[in-house]
């Protein structure tokens, strides 16, 4: 089981950290002898839970940023449903960065992943209207962990300032597996990279990964069947016939 994993959760930690003097920044501004918080999010999965999340940190007048799949089998961040969430997200206030899938270019040399990174990175600034300045690896090689370098022409979440010379901690795969944020917040005035990804916290706090995710593929599964009712009549008719059968 995971420890607690819930929006209202979430809150509490923020809380928390606010409560020992943590204060949130940007990636940029993150000073490692500061009492600094930098509040990153991995959207793996589905847009909803981040918009969620989003709104738990704007209530505590706290600032984020969301770093997105441009492509995934999983959503679309450029269709209707995804655009309006990640504006939602935009109109909070937080920020959008690109999460990057490095191994859908396989054998690819670093010039190629420059150019390849900096082409998503434009296509997601081209049509939200923003700049995206940082750059976070999806599921990343074990060669990107502590990379000096930028990527794209961006700075990324694994550059050694941000992943070594401040403090690290990650919810990967549901639980802390880099340690709980509040016992690193016990490094007095370190600062703070606080990895999360909201599916896990969009939760009742009870549920094991595996649950959550079957949640989720129930909850996809639904929305599915409702695009392909709204997409094509003769599917929405037999859906009705079938519930009013029913």
């Amino acid at each position: 089981m995971r420890d607690g994993f819930s929006l209202g959760a979430y809150s509490a930690l923020l809380s928390a950290l606010r409560e020992r003097g943590y204060r949130d920044v940007e990636f940029q501004d993150a000073e490692p002898s500061s009492p600094h918080l930098v509040l990153r999010h991995d959207v793996d999965m589905t847009i909803e839970s981040a918009v969620r999340m989003a709104e738990v940190e704007a209530g505590l007048g706290m600032r984020s940023e969301f770093f997105v799949l441009l492509r995934s089998e999983l959503y679309n961040p450029l269709s209707g449903h995804g655009e309006r969430g990640i504006r939602r997200i935009l109109e909070l206030g937080h920020r959008l960065g690109l999460h990057f899938d490095a191994s859908l270019y396989p054998g690819r040399d670093g010039g190629d992943l420059d150019r390849l990174c900096a082409a998503e990175c434009a296509q997601l600034e081209s049509w939200f209207g923003i700049a995206v300045r940082m750059v976070s690896f999806h599921r990343p090689a074990p060669a990107f962990l502590g990379l000096e370098r930028d990527i794209g022409g961006r700075g990324h979440t694994y550059q050694p300032r941000y992943f070594r010379d401040i403090a690290y901690c990650s919810d990967s795969r549901g639980g802390w597996h880099h340690g709980h944020p509040l016992e690193k917040a016990g490094s007095a005035g370190r600062a703070l990279q606080l990895l999360t990804h909201p599916v896990w916290w969009d939760s009742s706090g009870r549920e094991a990964p595996a649950e959550r995710l079957d949640r989720l593929a129930v909850e996809q599964h639904d929305f599915f069947r409702s695009e392909l009712a709204r997409n094509c009549q003769p599917y929405a008719a037999a859906l009705k016939d079938k519930f009013n059968k029913g």
